[in-house]
């Protein structure tokens, strides 16, 4: 099976659980990372207890997102959200799942409209248009739901596609405070979350440096209600 995004890492003194999504959300195989939201849920209720989810996506498949989003928020465990590097686009959606959401002084968060490709007449692009209406509806209402903020609000940052560095995304309540400031609760990140950081920037690099000759093995993007996506622009 192909690596995942997501790694679980057993704190066997505590009882928790450490759940490390890096990389790129897809519910399919674009540049190896592979997405089963079955395998997800299966892992997710393997075992009981408080688990701390650790963020650092550029975002990705908003279906799959919301998949995640739900799991996480119906876990009966607590969720604790740490971002470490950047929770963007559909990254930021799953991070609203947490029962308290925290961020590192250096990390960024951001917010903007979903996107999707369409070909054809004049009533397909209406079509599209009206399904990226909804779906941005339905985003802002787990914006609405962790923030508090109005609707009206939310829509107008998405549209100007806003990033929050740590002390902005506090003050707007979409993180609730930053890592290490108070000075207590300081730990370091589990290995597993060190040794993912190292394999997701080797990818990134891998995709820059592939020999010419080796073929271009990324998926097409399907047309209208095939594929939805919440990407970094």
């Amino acid at each position: 099976m192909k690596k995942k995004f997501w790694n679980w890492v057993r704190n066997e003194d505590t009882g928790s659980r450490t759940l490390v999504l890096n990389g790129q959300i897809s519910d399919e195989t674009w540049f190896g990372d592979e997405v089963t939201p079955g395998l997800f849920r299966e892992e997710l209720q393997s075992c009981e207890g408080d688990i701390t989810v650790w963020i650092n996506s550029p975002g990705g498949d908003v279906f799959a997102a919301a998949q995640i989003y739900n799991m996480l928020m119906e876990y009966p465990g607590n969720v604790d959200v740490r971002i470490d590097g950047i929770a963007a686009s559909a990254a930021s959606v799953i991070a609203m799942a947490g029962n308290k959401v925290s961020m590192s002084p250096v990390a960024m968060m951001m917010i903007h409209n979903p996107i999707t490709v369409a070909m054809g007449d004049k009533k397909v692009m209406q079509q599209a248009i009206d399904m990226l209406d909804e779906i941005k509806e339905s985003i802002i209402n787990a914006y609405e739901l962790k923030t508090g903020q109005p609707r009206t609000k939310i829509a107008h940052m998405m549209d100007a596609e806003t990033w929050f560095n740590a002390k902005k995304a506090v003050e707007l309540g979409f993180a609730d405070d930053i890592l290490y400031t108070d000075g207590e609760g300081k730990q370091e990140a589990p290995a597993a979350v060190l040794f993912s950081k190292i394999m997701v920037m080797n990818s990134f690099l891998c995709k820059f440096n592939k020999p010419e000759s080796e073929p271009d093995t990324r998926v097409s993007v399907e047309p209208l209600k095939k594929r939805l996506f919440l990407l970094s622009h």
